[in-house]
């Protein structure tokens, strides 16, 4: 027997259904917003990657040289590859562009609780705005569709920050300070001690005075702190960044999801094309101790895949972390198998249980029937393992009778039912219906 790689999962039937149901929510969500579905490669040239994080990430993906002597990999995230889509045909589309999108990824990184090295999420993003009411509209998606799956304001919070209000604070000290390095910084604050963190800023080229001056000033949690704050730096650049995430918190509270919001400077989103708001969102209780998921603003990305100045925002909801979060606040769905009927042959009925079965089906229900020639105590059994609600027994002595037997699995009830009048043109009928 072969093993299972690391990091890869197998998803049976029960569990699938439970993802399925997950899934088909978060999809019924985008396009209840407008947003339209897409489906990219897997395999993309990894230069796409090592071009703006440096040769290093490689060690992080899945790549090699095909056939052809390409460098490729397969796709560790989906941001540069609809970042390419929309530079192809940036002329064509019609804006603010709406998409969404779920399929697996791949990355060679450690193996821990809601990381795995392949992964699957939604990537949801708007292309072509630059108004609040963007970064709003996916923040109040992402909201929406948490409380589709089951969850309240008790248990999720959306913490909200702008990287430009980190910049230009980071910028107003007298340092020659490295800010993409500063901001990664603050990007891990929470997952290391105070003294780590003031190291990483005082390698930034802040002084350690000055590191501690800066996470003094990122406690700001309501208006009037980012009013202090901008008032701190001093600069317009500051201003204008706090005016933008005021504008998108108070879009936030119209689209109605301001109760799922809370101001969090220290949350900075580790990826560098991250260029103004930015969120992510966590476990109100802590239980799930990362962030279950994330997005934000990157407006110079698509330019710097060759197209035209294109602002963008977006997220993606992962099924890997996703779950912990249902499951801690216990709506996560039954891992069950459900089916509506089991057509059970006796005897040498095999073609008029078929047509049955055709019938229930083309009433858009879920049916089985046997398809290995079994007896009737191991169809029956079959039948109980599915989880069929309701068996129709198709025996050679009902039929010569005209009828058809229904047995209603729970209960064990059953009766019968004329082959006229089974199944009827519409509704789904039971055991109820007839006894």
């Amino acid at each position: 027997m072969y093993d299972r790689l690391k990091g890869f999962r197998d998803f049976y039937p029960e569990e699938m259904a439970a993802r399925r149901e997950i899934i088909d929510t978060v999809e019924a969500a985008c396009r209840r917003y407008g947003f339209r579905e897409t489906a990219s490669p897997h395999l993309e040239r990894a230069e796409m990657w090592t071009d703006k994080s440096g040769d290093d990430i490689v060690e992080e993906l899945y790549a090699f040289e095909d056939k052809g002597g390409r460098h490729v990999t397969l796709t560790p995230e989906l941001t540069p590859t609809v970042a390419r889509m929309v530079a192809a045909r940036q002329q064509e589309l019609s804006k603010p562009i709406k998409w969404f999108s779920t399929r697996p990824f791949w990355r060679y990184e450690q193996v821990q609780q809601g990381r795995f090295r392949e992964f699957y999420q939604t990537n949801i993003d708007i292309f072509g705005s630059s108004d609040p009411r963007a970064d709003a509209e996916v923040i109040a998606l992402g909201a929406e569709l948490l409380t589709d799956l089951g969850l309240d304001a008790d248990d999720f919070e959306f913490r909200v920050s702008h990287r430009d209000i980190l910049g230009a604070v980071l910028r107003s000290f007298d340092a020659d300070v490295a800010v993409r390095d500063a901001v990664r910084a603050v990007d891990k604050s929470d997952k290391i001690s105070e003294a780590e963190y003031h190291d990483l800023l005082h390698d930034a080229g802040l002084s350690y005075d000055q590191a501690a001056e800066f996470d003094d000033a990122l406690t700001a949690t309501d208006r009037d702190s980012l009013g202090e704050l901008a008032d701190f730096a001093g600069t317009d650049e500051a201003a204008a960044a706090v005016g933008n995430l005021e504008a998108v918190l108070d879009a936030v509270d119209e689209f109605g999801a301001g109760d799922y919001c809370e101001l969090s400077l220290e949350t900075a989103r580790g990826f560098d094309y991250y260029t103004g708001v930015v969120f992510e969102c966590f476990d109100s209780t802590g239980e799930v101790s990362r962030s279950v998921f994330g997005g934000g603003r990157y407006d110079d990305l698509i330019e710097s895949f060759g197209g035209q100045p294109t602002p963008a925002v977006g997220f993606a909801p992962g099924y890997s972390t996703l779950p912990l979060l249902l499951d801690r606040a216990g709506v996560y769905p039954e891992e069950s198998l459900t089916t509506d009927y089991y057509v059970l042959q006796v005897g040498d009925t095999t073609a008029e249980a078929a047509k049955v079965a055709r019938e229930l089906r083309a009433l858009g229900h879920v049916v089985e029937t046997d398809v290995a020639g079994r007896s009737f105590g191991a169809q029956m059994g079959y039948a109980d393992s599915i989880d069929a609600e309701t068996v129709v027994i198709v025996g050679e002595q009902d039929l010569a009778e005209g009828q058809y037997t229904i047995k209603e699995m729970d209960s064990g009830d059953q009766t019968t039912v004329p082959v006229d009048e089974f199944p009827p043109e519409s509704g789904r009928p039971t055991y109820e219906d007839y006894e």
